[in-house]
């Protein structure tokens, strides 16, 4: 039984078979996926899953009659093994062999380990899909002491539930601030204050060289700098890794990721990527990038199914990107590395702001406190490649809206 295989049931596998089946992609479907789950969302995991306030069941993305009304398969607690491009054919690790006519490989990305001695104590813990988020969460509730280990959306986020569960919580953190690679100073300093008042203690620019141990449990963390954290839980958060590995065995390029065009099309003919694991092209990065974020996920996996079934839907989306932490909704658009000046619209002081972030002279970024209405008005404008200037920017009296009118006025 040939016709389109997804390989993971990620945001990136679900978008791509139901953009294709909407498409008008009459064969067969099939998702292949090693979690015994049906399709769920994963930003909940680390914020209100954890506190109790999203059940299991909420995370659902779509229940099995939606799937079985779509025509779409799903294979579930098995993972594929290999496979081989020519024959057109992928081995599924309960020896069963499936054929395609057109894959997609959305294989998402997995949680980068810590090495230093001890990491494989019990109560050393990882956040990537909701099998680790049961086993924090049941830990969290016997915990009284909780260290994590970078300062990253994940880290922060989990920071602020065990916070809010009433737990002592310590952020060690190698960079010199919170978020270095992905938000500004200011924010970032915010950010850090925040936590600060909800009693977190952040270390900045510590690293981890051993995490302690007794009777086989964790007991603590020891610093380079000699401090020693007392700790019954540790949650480490210091980025991912593509899950590219089966499509590098293949002999499908793969560069920090499976390299595809903008149609999520890899170099092998009716092979595709989306998401986590995928690296592209993008003008707004003017370069190659990987990005792991629902948008980027969603987005890429709607233009290979459009590819799929024969459309053309080239992905040019501007990337975004969103974190909760506590009552602060922190949101970004565009990508900011090389910009040569800010401007500030709002007030730190007043916790609703947004920083805009321009490169000779054009706004490529954005970055927001509670601030979702400029959001919305710097998506449009730089996916239309239009900028307020900077002192229009930092005005508040100036209307954002009107730009993205003008903007709706030349489409009409």
């Amino acid at each position: 039984m040939s016709g389109l295989v997804v390989i993971g049931a990620s945001y990136a596998g679900i978008q791509s078979a139901l953009s294709a089946r909407e498409a008008g992609y009459a064969d067969n479907i099939t998702v292949v996926c090693d979690e015994t789950w049906l399709p769920y969302q994963r930003p909940p995991l680390s914020k209100g899953f954890l506190l109790g306030t999203t059940g299991e069941d909420n995370l659902v993305l779509r229940d099995e009659a939606f799937f079985k009304n779509e025509r779409i398969d799903l294979v579930l607690g098995h993972r594929a093994v290999g496979i081989d491009p020519r024959a057109r054919q992928i081995e599924v690790d309960n020896d069963a062999t499936l054929t395609f006519d057109k894959l997609v490989i959305a294989t998402g990305s997995r949680a980068r380990r810590i090495s230093a001695p001890g990491a494989e104590l019990d109560g050393v813990c990882y956040l990537r899909s909701v099998a680790d988020a049961i086993d924090l969460k049941a830990r969290l509730a016997q915990a009284a002491e909780v260290v994590i280990v970078g300062g990253g959306f994940i880290g922060l986020e989990v920071a602020s539930s065990a916070a809010k569960s009433g737990k002592k919580v310590t952020v060690v953190e190698s960079m010199t601030r919170l978020l270095e690679r992905a938000v500004c100073p200011l924010v970032s300093e915010f950010l850090h204050a925040t936590h600060r008042q909800s009693g977190v203690e952040v270390l900045m620019g510590e690293t981890v060289i051993a995490i302690d141990g007794a009777s086989g449990r964790v007991a603590g963390v020891t610093l380079a700098s000699g401090t020693r954290l007392p700790a019954d839980l540790v949650l480490v958060g210091v980025g991912g890794i593509a899950n590219d590995d089966l499509a590098c065995a293949a002999g499908i390029t793969c560069t920090n990721g499976i390299v595809v065009d903008e149609h999520g099309r890899t170099g092998h003919q009716d092979i595709y990527a989306a998401g986590d694991c995928a690296n592209h092209y993008s003008r707004f990065a003017n370069g190659w990038v990987r990005l792991e974020s629902v948008q980027n996920a969603q987005d890429q996996a709607k233009a290979a199914g459009l590819a799929i079934a024969g459309s053309h839907g080239p992905y040019d989306a501007v990337p975004r990107f969103w974190s909760d932490q506590y009552s602060v909704k922190l949101q970004i658009v565009g990508l900011s590395a090389g910009h040569d000046r800010t401007a500030v619209r709002g007030s730190a002081d007043d916790g609703r702001f947004t920083v805009f972030f321009y490169r000779n002279g054009k706004l490529i970024a954005a970055d927001s406190i509670n601030r979702p209405g400029d959001q919305m008005a710097a998506r449009r404008l730089i996916a239309a490649g239009l900028s307020p200037t900077p002192e229009q920017a930092e005005d508040p009296s100036f209307d954002l809206k009107s730009l993205v009118k003008a903007i709706e006025t030349i489409n009409v």
